[in-house]
């Protein structure tokens, strides 16, 4: 068997030793690890950003792939620490709804994690993903036993991303996210866009009251400056500029309404 994959998504940043302490409690534990930084950049307590992050992401890596994802407001309070099987993967995180993407895409097995034998000791009330959530992880990784763990359980948190919604003769969405490059993920898709604008390239898109009016299928079909909209590599509508931020162009942020006309 090829030794087990680890992967770490977390909103700590990397200048702090936080990071480090992950990976020295999994190596402590099984040396074999491979330990996988996804994004160690999750906004502060961006709960849905880290949902997105390792949404978007998991489906690349193999069968039994572990997955911590440590994006924990409410760490040392009562929320639960979770282990979930998907069909494939297995994932570790706070019950706060930071696995709702997964849990709404595929059948999950969810547990909360209380076999505290596994546990780093003493627990720090300000730091469970040291000594609970990265021993657990590299415990799994050994024993591949979920049940014992913890108890099955159906109550845990979740959420569901907003959807489009038909207004009259336009569709309403909203920013998800943007990315690095000032790209503005919307939460519209391919289903909500008509295909007559597919074909044509041709779209009335409005945000913050400035108009995008080209669906191109690069980033770079658009000339420098001109907001252009994209169907993303996450299945979603984007909205970008050629070399430029279309976070700063358009004035838009998450949560900025998105406005879709079909006349």
């Amino acid at each position: 068997m090829p030794d087990p994959i680890i992967t770490l998504t977390s909103d700590f940043g990397t200048s702090d030793h936080l990071v480090g302490a992950l990976k020295g409690v999994i190596l402590s534990i099984n040396p074999a690890a491979r330990i996988v930084d996804i994004n160690h950049h999750v906004p502060p307590f961006d709960i849905l950003s880290g949902a997105l992050t390792i949404a978007n992401t998991c489906n690349y890596y193999p069968p039994r792939t572990i997955h911590v994802v440590i994006v924990d407001p409410g760490v040392g309070t009562q929320r639960r620490p979770l282990l979930v099987s998907g069909q494939k993967q297995y994932f570790i995180a706070p019950d706060n709804g930071v696995l709702s993407l997964i849990l709404e895409r595929e059948s999950c097995i969810v547990q909360h994690i209380t076999a505290e034998h596994y546990f780093l000791n003493p627990v720090s009330p300000t730091f469970h993903g040291r000594d609970i959530f990265a021993p657990t992880a590299a415990w799994l990784s050994k024993v591949w036993q979920t049940e014992a763990f913890g108890e099955e359980i159906t109550d845990y948190a979740r959420f569901a991303i907003p959807k489009a919604k038909a207004a009259g003769k336009s569709i309403k969405g909203v920013v998800l996210h943007v990315d690095a490059f000032g790209n503005l993920m919307t939460n519209l898709t391919a289903e909500d866009v008509p295909e007559a604008a597919i074909a044509s390239g041709a779209v009335k898109l409005s945000v913050n009251g400035k108009e995008i009016q080209k669906l191109a299928r690069t980033f770079a079909s658009g000339t420098p400056g001109e907001p252009i909209a994209v169907f993303g590599s996450a299945g979603f509508l984007e909205i970008a500029v050629n070399h430029g931020s279309a976070a700063r162009t358009l004035g838009a942020n998450r949560g900025a309404e998105v406005t879709l006309n079909f006349a």
